[in-house]
């Protein structure tokens, strides 16, 4: 093997064409990876909900509209670099976000708004509505389709590429 590395011309290309594999490599086991991690929902329909967001709003499912639902943590790096994502959807589609077992409101709050970022989020203190959707790791996010269908489930970090093709999947 080390004598196969040593004989090999490296060249912009080779370099360029082991990079790609490692690439579409990476790609198919984080999606494996993602599958496997996925949680097992008792039902595929959504559920009623209705929650005090941040805001002071009140948030219920919208009708005839694909919605996605994130759960995160401000303790969690991977959904920290997941946020600018979900807010670059938020403002093409309905998005809940529920932050677990992050602390209080304005902890929260400050994180943001620190971050800039402006979609909706509940504060989920306790993990009630994380155990309700059988949420194991973060982040995790769940897309309905427009009937209230689960469509896809993501385990770990989703590029915005990704969550919007999801999206344009389901139209």
């Amino acid at each position: 093997m080390i004598s196969r590395i040593k004989s090999k011309n490296w060249n912009w290309r080779s370099i360029l064409k082991e990079i790609l594999i490692v690439i579409v490599l990476m790609f198919i086991l984080s999606n494996i990876m993602s599958y496997l991690r996925k949680p097992d929902l008792d039902s595929s329909q959504l559920p009623k909900i209705e929650l005090q967001l941040l805001d002071g709003s009140i948030f219920t499912v919208p009708k005839d509209q694909p919605i996605l639902i994130h759960f995160w943590a401000l303790w969690c790096p991977t959904c920290k670099l997941e946020a600018s994502n979900i807010e670059a959807v938020s403002k093409k589609y309905k998005v809940l976000s529920i932050a677990v077992d992050s602390g209080s409101d304005t902890k929260v709050k400050e994180y943001m708004q620190e971050q800039n970022l402006s979609f909706k989020v509940f504060n989920d203190r306790d993990g009630t509505w994380a155990k309700q959707f059988k949420v194991e790791m973060y982040p995790t996010t769940f897309i309905y389709d427009s009937q209230g269908q689960l469509r896809f489930s993501e385990v770990g970090y989703t590029s915005t590429a990704g969550l919007l093709a999801r999206f344009e999947w389901i139209k």
